[in-house]
């Protein structure tokens, strides 16, 4: 007979881990746990402008982001370079791909990180054995993309200011989510890659980057932002929604 990891060992063993999600709402057991662990090749690094996976290469693996920043991009079709979205420790990185059997966007660290790699075929398979991680599986991806329809949704009818406050906000809740502060944190991503994914021009982004701080929303430092007024942030979606 199998045994339940409690939940302090649980968190021990996965404490830190960016595949938790995957682990901690389902209360694996012993051996359920010994065989997914046996499926995950762990820390597998990537440096600062590598890339994890790109265009059109075969679809073999699904990766977690045990620590770094990713970005992920397509090409438009004048050759110029579109970011699609940011992924930080605990996401999950080649959703785009299950579609199909080719990746199609690519993804870029912006920092030296490290992923784990869940070789799809090999984790289909033991879902059969496991309902509970498939059914915890599509929750996670029924998440992310959740997230992106919402965030294509909002910046359809958003303005400069709205679309750099939800983006802002974001990433705070993400980062709080995760045990980090979430009013002060550090921009992996430079202004022009947000302007890309938001769809703003660059001067556009650093003027109202500008003016947040002038109307004393948040301070930044370089590529350090800190959140001074989050209800005034906030304010501004909220505009938004009734428009």
């Amino acid at each position: 007979m199998t045994t339940l990891f409690p939940a302090h060992e649980l968190k021990n063993i996965c404490a830190g881990c960016s595949l938790r999600e995957l682990c901690l709402p389902i209360g694996l057991e012993h051996d359920e746990l010994s065989q997914l662990d046996q499926i995950i090749k762990q820390r597998i690094p990537v440096k600062r402008g590598e890339a994890l996976f790109r265009t059109d290469d075969p679809f073999r693996s699904l990766y977690a982001v045990r620590t770094g920043f990713f970005k992920t991009v397509v090409l438009s079709e004048d050759g110029r370079e579109q970011v699609t979205g940011f992924h930080m420790s605990g996401e999950l990185i080649g959703l785009d791909a299950l579609g199909g059997e080719r990746h199609a966007c690519t993804a870029i660290a912006l920092e030296d990180c490290e992923v784990c790699e869940l070789p799809f075929e090999q984790l289909e398979s033991l879902s059969k054995d496991i309902p509970a991680l498939t059914r915890h599986f599509y929750k996670l991806m029924s998440r992310e993309i959740v997230r992106d329809q919402g965030v294509m949704l909002l910046l359809g009818n958003m303005r400069a200011e709205e679309r750099l406050a939800a983006f802002l906000l974001n990433l705070s809740q993400r980062l709080g989510a995760r045990g980090f502060s979430s009013s002060g944190f550090h921009l992996r991503m430079t202004r022009e890659e947000i302007g890309s994914f938001l769809g703003m021009k660059l001067e556009t982004v650093s003027r109202t980057f500008s003016k947040f701080q002038t109307d004393g929303l948040i301070a930044v430092q370089g590529k350090q932002i800190t959140l001074r007024d989050l209800p005034a942030l906030k304010q501004l979606l909220s505009g938004c929604a009734r428009n």
